[in-house]
């Protein structure tokens, strides 16, 4: 992305000294500025900027519209061969799905899920009456054999399973023209509206003029539109994937080049993760190019993102490996120890073993000791998915973090019982993997399983964590829901290097540190005094000392000797000023 940036200012350079020494307009016609600069017009910028989001919006309303498109059927062989591959004894679901999907008529997505589900819930009704009755009767031998018949897992994820093979349409023949129709569209609208911002900005240094005053960037109308359109998406990937099947065939090409197999919806989701923080993360380029720090921040979690979360894993699943986020530690990897991943990784090899001795070092060792020399933001701001997330597409939004004290209190009660409701699943389902039970004090492992996974891992850290961006701020997840940032956020406050120092005499009190703080945290407060911010949710992502405009505020690395200063207001009268700024 750096690349397209520097290409498009090489491209503008070109063509400035022809319109230095020629009098007729170019398409970036110039206007002089104070200091001998000239620059595009901004009404040439903003016609741009227009065009750009008038193509994005196009790519996006073909991307949601493909997903009405196309029929689903299947013919007698196919629906026969998937059952058999599958390995279901029973008859009556082969006869209950011929009857549902076996046709000539063309159905639907929707049409077709509802008869999809309906066979299956047909059938395990009818194995389930026969359960009780054997029950009744007392005959253990029919009843046993009776469990064998029935069809388990998710009712949308079977009838995913069955759509990827009955699909017909333009998304499964046509995927080329229909990635550039969508991902093509609204990756150039998007890059056509970020782009001019080189020159409509001005000169180097934060700008965020009239942010209270757009509806998309102060809880207006288009704010709630993104809302609802991020839950939305976020609600169908987690409950109803086969709604989805028709983006899946579109990135079937690109899902078979990196893992040889046909795209699911998590590969959807991977795939637009990574597009959407490229993207957005020119626009940080650009915001912030004066800044060092968040030049090699973004870029940061732009590798870690797109390399270890995404093209490694999909490559290890290519080679027959379990995929795995070498960089996601538990409790963030909540599944890590589930019973089914153990018994994957024990049933890979020598590679599934060191995954999980990798994962138990990387949480037990290496977490806690790099928090201690860099503080939790080497992880939440440098290298997790859902922070890259956060402070690329999250960023428009990161002032409206609530910076109220009843905030704070929720904060602190809320993610640490996330913490401990992740620890005590993590003991209940060793207990029960390594004794084979199915309980511990009376909680069944796979209710806490699926209780964690419903709440926490859906709702909390997609649905609400990344679905309200535009009205509660870019960090809801980091800051209130993420059991790694909990686990993180004690070694920092209590035993780290890391801080943030003030020089309260330069502070004129702008409030902009408070205001753009994505945690919520009082930066100001702490600035006035001239104290150390020494807390357990900050992310070190350097906002704060960015927006500065007295250069106050600085990330550093130091001795612990002196990270939490006193409370009071500090005065010159009162201190030996020049003993506590050695005690620093």
């Amino acid at each position: 992305m750096p690349i397209l940036i520097l290409n498009f200012i090489h491209f503008t350079k070109k063509i400035l000294p022809q319109n230095l020494t020629k009098k007729t307009e170019s398409p970036f016609s110039l206007e002089r500025k104070a200091g001998n600069e000239y620059l595009p017009k901004p009404k040439k910028m903003k016609i741009l900027k227009h065009l750009g989001l008038v193509l994005f919006l196009i790519g996006l309303s073909i991307f949601t519209g493909v997903l009405f498109t196309g029929s689903f059927n299947l013919s007698s062989t196919e629906l026969t061969s998937y059952v058999s591959k599958k390995g279901y004894k029973s008859e009556l679901i082969l006869n209950n799905l011929k009857k549902a999907v076996v046709t000539n008529e063309e159905l639907t997505i929707f049409e077709f899920s509802s008869r999809v589900r309906e066979a299956y819930k047909d059938s395990n009704d009818h194995y389930d009456a026969l359960i009780n009755k054997f029950n009744e009767e007392k005959d253990w031998d029919k009843k046993g054999e009776q469990y064998q018949y029935k069809i388990y897992g998710k009712p949308h994820t079977l009838s995913f399973e069955l759509a990827k093979i009955a699909g017909k349409g333009s998304a499964k023949e046509l995927p080329g023209t229909l990635w550039l129709l969508t991902f093509g569209l609204g990756i150039l609208g998007a890059l056509l509206f970020i782009l001019p911002n080189l020159f409509l900005l001005g000169k180097a240094g934060i700008k965020n003029n009239g942010i209270y005053l757009e509806s998309s960037t102060n809880r207006g109308f288009i704010a709630w539109l993104v809302l609802v359109y991020l839950v939305l998406f976020y609600l169908v990937l987690y409950f109803m994937p086969d709604y989805l099947v028709n983006w899946t065939y579109i990135l079937d090409p690109i899902s078979k080049t990196l893992n040889g197999g046909l795209a699911s919806q998590w590969f959807v989701y991977g795939f637009l993760y990574c597009i959407i923080m490229l993207v957005m993360a020119t626009r940080m380029y650009i915001k912030y190019r004066h800044n060092k720090y968040q030049l090699i921040r973004t870029t940061s979690v732009l590798f870690f993102q797109i390399v270890f979360a995404f093209l490694i894993p999909e490559i290890m699943t290519s080679l027959n490996m379990p995929g795995y986020d070498f960089k996601n530690a538990f409790p963030l990897d909540y599944d890590f120890f589930f019973d089914w991943n153990l018994n994957s990784l024990l049933n890979s090899g020598g590679i599934g073993i060191f995954i999980l001795v990798w994962g138990i070092i990387l949480t037990l060792i290496i977490v806690p000791v790099m928090v201690y020399f860099f503080g939790k933001r080497w992880y939440c701001s440098w290298v997790c998915g859902c922070g890259g997330l956060a402070e690329t597409l999250g960023d428009p939004y990161r002032q409206h973090s609530d910076k109220s004290l009843n905030a704070w209190k929720l904060e602190r009660w809320l993610i640490h019982f996330v913490l401990l409701f992740s620890l005590v699943m993590t003991l209940v389902t060793l207990y029960t993997y390594f004794t084979g039970t199915d309980s511990l004090l009376g909680i069944n492992s796979q209710w806490i399983k699926d209780t964690y996974s419903f709440l926490i891992g859906a709702w909390f850290a997609g649905v609400i964590g990344t679905g309200f961006y535009p009205i509660f701020g870019n960090r809801v997840w980091c800051r209130f829901g993420c059991p790694l940032a909990a686990y993180l956020g004690f070694i920092q406050r209590f035993k780290s290097r890391f801080r943030i120092t003030t020089n309260g005499g330069q502070c004129i009190s702008c409030g902009n540190c408070s205001t753009y703080c994505e945690q919520g945290i009082d930066v100001r407060a702490y600035a006035q005094k001239g104290e150390n911010i020494v807390r357990s949710s900050c992310v070190g992502c350097g906002i704060c000392s960015a927006v500065c405009p007295r250069g106050v505020l600085k990330l550093e690395n130091g001795p612990e000797n002196g990270r939490i200063n006193p409370t009071d207001i500090l005065l010159g009268n009162d201190v030996n000023l020049m003993e506590l700024i050695n005690n620093k």
